[in-house]
């Protein structure tokens, strides 16, 4: 079988070609993700989704805690995790129905509880 002279550089340039668009669509600038990459990412942005769709109940229960201002104060005076720790320990990181507090939901409760008023 007679392969005419110009098909052999084709086929090096387009092995060279898939290589380099693989490389270049895996990496950042390409943006393609593999399948369980995107489970990863999605579960990840629904739970911080329910966070922060959860976040005005949190606030709501810490404004009718007859314990607010004692909470409030122990989170003023808490630092880093144990933040989240005292929102947990509250009862207002625990979604109405849940039996263990949403460590995300606390956290957005935290920061929304921080903000200046």
């Amino acid at each position: 079988m007679n392969i005419p002279a110009w098909v052999q550089p084709a086929f090096f340039g387009a092995v060279v070609g898939a290589a380099a668009l693989a490389i270049v669509g895996f990496s950042s600038w390409g943006g393609w993700v593999t399948r369980s990459s995107a489970a990863k990412f999605s579960v990840s942005e629904t739970a911080t989704g329910v966070a922060t769709a959860l976040m005005p109940y949190c606030v709501a229960k810490s404004k009718s805690d007859p314990a607010s201002a004692t909470v409030l104060a122990e989170l003023k005076a808490a630092t880093g995790y144990n933040r989240r720790g005292v929102l947990e320990k509250a009862g207002w990181a625990t979604p109405l129905g849940g039996d263990k507090p949403n460590t995300l939901l606390a956290a957005a409760c935290e920061a929304e509880l921080g903000k200046p008023v």
